[in-house]
């Protein structure tokens, strides 16, 4: 890959702001997606509302549609957009001792809402972690990944996992 493919630097390398006026509005839609592991003791106090903090569920749900939300705030160059729908689903895997989560971003735009997803996921994990660290503070966050994305001049991409 060449400088040149690289959106947010100019001709010098300086990084920019990618100029989207030109492009067209088009609706725009990301799934992103991370992972949290955890001890069976935290597992347990997740799925048995047992924490002390409350519903660590709802919380994690609620900080990742407020990290899409800011994801321009915290992310340099990233263009603030106006977001039609967030939403953060997370699904527990007992054999593995783990929270899948998802997060679904969209907007009318002219640039996609990728950041947005990665954010959402990303925090709602971090959430997660916040939530459950007086239990197991050997928690791992991992696997953060853009899923799917569709919209745009790019069109669409969908990730093909195992």
């Amino acid at each position: 890959m060449t400088k040149d493919a690289l959106t947010h630097l100019d001709d010098q390398g300086n990084a920019v702001m990618v100029d989207v006026s030109g492009k067209a509005v088009t609706e725009r839609e990301a799934v992103a997606g991370s992972r949290i592991t955890m001890s069976a003791e935290a597992f347990e106090a997740l799925t048995s509302d047992a924490s002390p903090k409350g519903d660590v569920m709802a919380a994690a749900r609620i900080a990742g549609i407020m990290a899409a939300k800011k994801t321009s705030d915290l992310i340099p160059l990233c263009h603030p957009l106006p977001l039609s729908k967030v939403a953060v689903t997370l699904e527990t895997r007992p054999d593995e001792l783990a929270v899948d989560v998802k997060a679904t971003a969209r907007t009318s735009g002219q640039t996609g809402v990728e950041m947005e997803a990665l954010m959402a996921a990303t925090v709602a994990s971090l959430t997660l972690y916040d939530m459950l660290k007086a239990v197991d503070k050997t928690m791992t966050i991992g696997n953060v990944r853009l899923l799917k994305k569709s919209g745009g001049k790019s069109g669409t991409f969908e990730r093909v996992e195992d």
